[in-house]
């Protein structure tokens, strides 16, 4: 999530990054590389849409279970996810504006903005510099339209999680699980996310006011859960805010999670999406709720 009326802008991640340099000739940090596939003990690659579904119950917890050993695990170098051959040829056959948009949100979320070169993704998607040029006047304005399209994307794929959920407690479950879904199938957008708040204004200034409906619904559910007594009382714009940061901190932040010892397999990654259910039940439902 994002913020609420006025609230606070996402808070930029605190893993470790690599630096490039900006514009302005000063060191800036490009986001860091979020889970873009999996890999079997074998060395199948796995894209991410064919990955298990943690967001479903935990039914591979079992230690003995035959995913055990399966782990996800960033990329060993900065780029675009390996795709499979039907994507490649999908993607080829699109419009040439949706390729570019494709191309430079997977590069804006996991090299950077600043590191992304216009040379660099005309030459991964085969087309002249100009090509890009001619559809986005420059590289703020080629950011500019990413944000709005992975925007509409996330709130598209929020917003049909939570219409499936129930009530109460049971709506936070629903877009914990869609959140922990979204990092593995489409890392790209929740690493956009946070590529944004870094950025600062006025990537992030778009990028929450493309995503402040949602924000206003969500905040406005709080108020209400808390009005009957479901939820404790509490800041609904301080609280919104410490959910996205929880949520998608847990699901994305890899090398933190290294950092502190835990190796990012798909069985931890069930273990952690069940543990943070238990600690959000804990810190918003009222015992008697």
């Amino acid at each position: 999530m994002a913020r609420t009326a006025r609230g606070p802008v996402p808070v930029p991640s605190t893993s470790s990054r690599s630096t490039s340099e900006g514009a302005n000739g000063t060191e800036r940090s490009p986001a860091p590389a979020v889970p873009t596939e999996i890999s079997d003990p074998s060395g199948t690659t796995v894209p991410p849409g064919g990955a298990p579904d943690v967001g479903a119950p935990d039914r591979r917890e079992d230690p003995g279970g035959p995913r055990a050993a399966v782990t996800a695990r960033p990329r060993a170098h900065v780029g675009p996810r390996v795709l499979s051959a039907a994507e490649q040829a999908e993607r080829a056959a699109r419009p040439t504006r949706e390729r570019i948009l494709d191309a430079a949100l997977v590069s804006f979320a996991t090299t950077g903005f600043e590191a992304t070169s216009l040379d660099q993704l005309a030459s991964e998607l085969g087309v002249r510099k100009q090509t890009i040029l001619y559809h986005f006047t420059s590289k703020p304005a080629l950011l500019d339209a990413v944000i709005d399209q992975a925007a509409v994307e996330l709130a598209a794929y929020l917003e049909d999680a939570l219409e499936r959920a129930g009530s109460g407690f049971d709506r936070i479950e629903a877009l914990v699980r869609s959140v922990f879904r979204l990092a593995l199938r489409r890392p790209e957008l929740l690493g956009l996310l946070r590529e944004s708040a870094r950025l600062g204004p006025p990537a992030a200034s778009r990028l929450i006011e493309n995503l402040d409906p949602l924000v206003q619904r969500a905040r406005a559910f709080l108020e209400a859960e808390m009005e009957m007594g479901h939820f404790r009382k509490s800041d609904a714009r301080l609280l919104l805010f410490s959910l996205y940061s929880t949520v998608v901190g847990v699901a994305t932040e890899v090398e933190v999670l290294r950092a502190v010892g835990i190796e990012p397999t798909l069985r931890s990654t069930a273990i952690r999406r069940r543990e943070l259910l238990q600690f959000l039940r804990r810190a918003l439902v009222e015992d008697d709720a």
